[in-house]
């Protein structure tokens, strides 16, 4: 071999016949089953391969080669292991020469056909795949950075490759039980394809350009399509993290637009097919959300969105195609909900993974989705149609709901905007109990940014409130602007809310929530004093009941109040201020506990049938707090003014109110605040006649008016002065109409300042009329 070697690198032109020679030689040992010669002739080979680097290299690969493959053909696992040891040194080999007519495809087929052996004998099977696998691994290496050779990254070869590799992963749960004791595990590590095969994958991977990412991963999700492997999800979601973890950051967001398009063609595949494919989603956006995520974050949530949308569509329907029939695929309703609750749960993960910026788009972007009654956002009418429209409500609340938890912005105005506000508002006055209370839930997600929330979990009068530990930072300039410009807003729709029929424990934990949070966060002086009078205006709900409210509702809103008034007292450290809430408290307690928390918000309420007769000592009174706050400093005449919520088109939006009701509410709450009420006539009825009268009136006497104002400006600036003085005439002498012409000027714009010497400016001059 020596000799051999020394005449190879001696006369380098004559290495092709010695390949040609020994090529001649293995395959003609081949056939005749001489083994031993075999080896022999492989050995020259790789020691010949790994001595010479000249350039007539090239054909004697090709010998090389074609003895490797004959290798690989043989039915002998000897051989084939032989032939592939072989062919992986020399792919880590570096040629000095290109390659211009080498393919590799026969390797590829091969390779990847090994990866697959199901042989008898459980040792050659493994020792086979192994084969194959390496033999993969080395055609990777040989071809990925060589753009002489065929490309590897075409489809037609991605296909073999990626699947060969997938489903030796797929078996490594089986290698692991098989492996006797730790003290054998490393070296049975060694002899295990599952590992090889996950090293080998990461080596692909990582070594793909931004064009070859897509390639790469759709024989991917071509194979746990083929082999139902999106229920279990656990396989799906390991390849996955394999994958995240495998490419360079930056091309993240190509797996994750690879992802939604597949969850996009699987839109009409069971629910359970789906629901996988979310969950891998969600494990792949959160590595992704560390990388660059880029412009598919909107693309994510949309398709996410749609989904859901469409899953509620199926639940209703009964199936994909919205009617049944015999062939059509009958739709579990369970499934379907647990994979909408996939949905949201991979929405909010991936959204606590965002930037503040990024994450206030989304906010904005799912509440777009919201239906609302108004005309902007039509509701879909029919039975079918509310249920659609209550469902998508609950899904995309739930949805904003996980995103807004965890959700930290120093700054109100940014948090919540005014269109996602008013938005989110509108749906607090749905008829739903359930819509909200998520409502009230996403609220004090945003308005907890200290970590208090949960300390108001629970409804109680606490004499001592130093024990919550509150963490309280003094209101911002920014959110004293939020509030001067929401406030009313917020104030009324919590109001309307405690007026709810339907409202549970949970609502009423949700408003005291809700309250003590506006209290800590956002609470100024102002803000104090109109909490206050909204809470005084919920216990008046109560007491004069014109709501017709179920007594558990008055209980509760009594007790609300009391909870809330004691919260405020003290964190106001007003002492008579204090002091009268917790006489009222002290007061109820011996002779009311059924308007206090800790007996109404309680597994088994203790309620009082008679509400009518509630004794001035039980409640909180208006005056006397005025009076109290007024000494502190506070703003007494506003606290001696009883809370009115404004009325806004909201009302008419919502279900519970008509039109006309609307209204007729509005001209009565005018009445109620105006100071002349007892001179107010009764209001006529409004109707579209009268309406439209209105504007066709107000149209006519504006270009009556603007008609006027042109006719005057042109008399005082064309005519001569006597005719003014005589247009004037009704006063008794000259001075007077003198007066009447300035007068007049002054309030005409530019007559004066058009000539300051005109004699009508002279005249006024003369005159000393200023």
């Amino acid at each position: 071999m020596e000799k051999l070697t020394f005449y190879a690198l001696s006369a380098p032109e004559k290495l092709d016949r010695i390949g040609a020679y020994l090529s001649e030689r293995l395959i003609r040992d081949v056939g005749r089953h001489r083994y031993g010669y075999v080896c022999i002739a492989m050995e020259a080979l790789d020691q010949l391969l790994m001595a010479c680097h000249c350039q007539s290299i090239n054909l004697f690969v090709e010998s090389f080669l074609k003895m490797v493959a004959k290798l690989l053909e043989s039915e002998k696992p000897n051989l084939q292991i032989l032939g592939t040891n072989s062919f992986v040194k020399f792919a880590n080999i570096e040629e000095d020469t290109p390659s211009y007519h080498r393919s590799y495809d026969f390797f590829v087929s091969r390779f990847s056909e090994m990866c697959h052996c199901s042989h008898d004998d459980l040792e050659i099977k493994t020792k086979i795949r192994m084969s194959g696998i390496k033999g993969l691994q080395g055609v990777v290496r040989k071809t990925v950075n060589d753009e002489l050779q065929a490309n590897i990254w075409d489809p037609q070869h991605m296909d073999k490759i990626v699947p060969s590799l997938l489903f030796n992963l797929q078996h490594v749960e089986e290698a692991e039980s098989r492996s006797p004791s730790p003290l054998q595990a490393p070296e049975k590590e060694k002899e295990n394809p599952a590992e090889l095969a996950e090293r080998c994958l990461r080596e692909l991977l990582g070594r793909a350009a931004f064009g070859n990412i897509k390639n790469a991963i759709k024989p991917v999700l071509i194979h746990l399509d083929n082999h139902s492997l999106w229920e279990p999800k656990v396989f799906a979601i390991r390849c996955f993290k394999i994958i995240m973890y495998s490419i360079q950051p930056q091309h993240s967001h190509l797996v994750i637009q690879q992802l939604l398009s597949h969850l996009d063609a699987n839109s009409r595949s069971a629910a359970t097919v789906r629901a996988g494919i979310v969950e891998v989603l969600s494990e792949a956006a959160v590595i992704a959300a560390t990388g660059s995520v880029g412009p598919t974050v909107l693309e994510m949530f949309n398709t996410l969105l749609r989904q859901l949308r469409l899953s509620i569509d199926y639940a209703l329907t009964g199936s994909y195609d919205g009617a049944i029939s015999l062939g059509t695929k009958i739709i579990k309703e369970h499934e379907e909900r647990m994979f909408q609750e996939a949905v949201i749960k991979t929405i909010g993960s991936f959204a606590s993974t965002l930037p503040t910026y990024q994450r206030s788009e989304v906010i904005l972007f799912i509440m777009s989705k919201v239906p609302l009654p108004s005309l902007h956002h039509p509701m879909e009418t029919g039975r079918t149609g509310e249920n659609r429209n209550r469902l998508t409500q609950i899904m995309l609340l739930k949805s904003l709901l996980q995103v807004s938890t965890g959700f930290q912005c120093n700054n109100m105005m940014s948090a919540l905007p005014s269109n996602f506000l008013d938005r989110l508002l509108s749906t607090a006055l749905m008829e739903d109990a359930e819509i909200r209370l998520f409502v009230l839930e996403i609220l004090i997600s945003f308005l907890d940014r200290h970590g208090n929330r949960h300390k108001f979990s629970t409804i109680s009068t606490l004499s001592d409130i130093s024990v919550l530990k509150l963490k309280v930072d003094k209101c911002s300039r920014q959110d004293t602007v939020f509030m001067k410009k929401h406030s009313q807003q917020l104030y009324r729709h919590i109001y309307l809310t405690c007026k709810e029929e339907t409202n549970i424990q949970k609502h009423y934990e949700a408003l005291y929530s809700l309250l003590a949070l506006i209290s800590i966060e956002l609470a100024n002086e102002e803000v104090v004093v109109d909490l206050i009078r909204l809470v005084l205006a919920v216990q008046d709900v109560a007491q004069v009941n014109e709501e017709n409210l179920p007594v558990y509702n008055r209980c509760a809103l009594y007790a609300l109040g009391a909870a809330y008034l004691n919260l405020i007292s003290q964190l106001t450290t007003v002492p008579a201020f204090c002091q009268h809430i917790h006489e009222v408290i002290e007061t109820r307690k011996k002779e009311a506990p059924y308007m206090l928390p800790e007996d109404v918000f309680v597994e088994r309420p203790r309620l009082s049938q008679n509400l009518d007769g509630v004794v001035i000592e039980f409640l909180f009174r208006q005056s006397k707090i005025s009076e109290v706050l007024g000494g502190s400093g506070y703003n007494s005449d506003r606290l001696c003014l009883p809370y009115i919520p404004q009325l806004t088109d909201e009302d008419r939006l919502s279900k519970r109110k008509s039109i006309g009701e609307t209204i007729s509410l509005q001209v009565e709450v005018e009445s109620r605040n105006s100071p002349e009420k007892e001179e107010r006539v009764p209001a006529e009825e409004i109707t579209y006649e009268t309406l439209k009268k209105a504007i066709v009136d107000s149209v006519a006497v504006e270009e009556q008016e603007r008609e006027r104002r042109r006719q005057v400006v042109e008399k005082f600036q064309k005519a001569p002065f006597e005719e003014i003085a005589a247009h004037c005439g009704a006063r008794s002498d000259g001075e007077g109409a003198m007066a009447s012409v300035c007068n007049g000027a002054c309030f005409q714009p530019g007559i004066l300042q058009e000539n300051g010497t005109t004699w009508l400016g002279k005249e006024i001059k003369k005159r000393g009329c200023q």
